[in-house]
């Protein structure tokens, strides 16, 4: 089984796929971002988003996927982006068939560090932990998105 997991954002969206092996214990099976540019209008930034994750999911044909769900925003703005992010995200999944969760980031967080309120780089370090890696995933959204995978494994019991 593999698990695509999903940190939206505008000027980066990371992502990252585990593969859930004969063992029952993740692996590593791909991660990266997608970069938009501040000087690219808005829809041209979501499509590019889009089209990448649509790509990646037909490439890599994940059976589900993990994401942050809403947070709270004191900026109006950037609660609005994120929705139109996370839309674009989500509709590349449904395109595909693939059923959505998504987990709070304090849940993601709790689930991979212990710690609902832990900083970025411990999550950076516990994923690289939990996947048997010996460099750090690099950028921490991709690293966020690996994250949101692994808490949907121990959330399902995959084990």
């Amino acid at each position: 089984m593999k698990i695509l997991g999903i940190d939206p954002g505008l000027q980066i969206t990371g992502f990252g796929i585990i593969e859930i092996d004969g063992t029952g214990e993740p692996k590593l099976f791909e991660y990266g971002h997608v970069r938009t540019a501040a000087s690219e209008g808005l829809s041209k930034r979501v499509f590019k988003i889009y089209a990448r994750i649509n790509a990646l999911i037909n490439e890599a044909q994940p059976q589900v996927m993990a994401m942050e769900s809403v947070f709270y925003a004191t900026n109006v703005k950037t609660a609005i982006t994120m929705g139109h992010v996370r839309g674009a995200v989500m509709v590349a999944a449904e395109t595909s068939g693939i059923p959505v969760f998504e987990y709070a980031p304090r849940e993601i967080k709790m689930s991979v560090v212990g710690n609902g309120a832990a900083s970025k780089e411990q999550v950076q370090f516990m994923v690289q932990r939990l996947l048997g890696l010996k460099k750090k995933i690099e950028p921490i959204d991709a690293s966020d998105a690996l994250a949101a995978a692994l808490c949907y494994w121990h959330r399902t019991n995959l084990k």
